[in-house]
């Protein structure tokens, strides 16, 4: 059952659920009501070993505030209010690998929240790749980024945007 209150910009949904000795717990996740078009529906990567890659992007975006991938099939979802992240092992059956030149970037409130990401990453499997996370100067402005690569290779990217 849910329950969804919209104040102030923000929708609070309530979600109850029996547990198995009759008690009921509610469970309350606060989301940004969406006033525009959000760009992507989902990202889905390729991947080779998916128990490996789940625990890759449980404790890496378990620092951003996301839980455990949901499974369904061959493939592990990560849903947000604005979108879904997945990995899934290729339906064709050939080998997963990474797109060169390609890059899915995850958005971090600040610095200290990227560098766990980033050590979240390279703890469960990844490897740092391009300049040591930090901030750097950009035509766009200054940026903070810490570059690294899954287990199979994908370039994942945290960036955080100063205020």
């Amino acid at each position: 059952m849910a329950t969804t209150l919209a104040t102030c910009g923000w929708v609070f949904m309530a979600f109850a659920a029996r547990a198995s000795s009759n008690i009921a717990w509610i469970q309350f996740a606060r989301y940004r009501v969406l006033t525009e078009k959000a760009m992507f529906s989902h990202v889905m990567l390729g991947v080779n070993d998916l128990e490996v890659s789940k625990k890759f992007y449980d404790a890496m975006l378990g620092t951003l505030g996301y839980g455990p991938g949901v499974a369904n099939k061959n493939r592990y979802f990560y849903r947000s209010p604005t979108g879904t992240f997945a990995i899934t092992t290729p339906i064709n059956g050939e080998p997963a690998c990474h797109g060169n030149g390609s890059t899915i970037g995850f958005t971090v409130q600040s610095a200290e929240q990227g560098d766990a990401f980033h050590a979240a990453g390279v703890a469960n499997g990844g490897s740092t790749c391009e300049d040591p996370p930090g901030f750097r100067e950009t035509p766009a402005g200054k940026l903070y980024l810490a570059y690294l690569r899954d287990p199979d290779g994908n370039k994942i990217c945290a960036l955080h945007r100063p205020g």
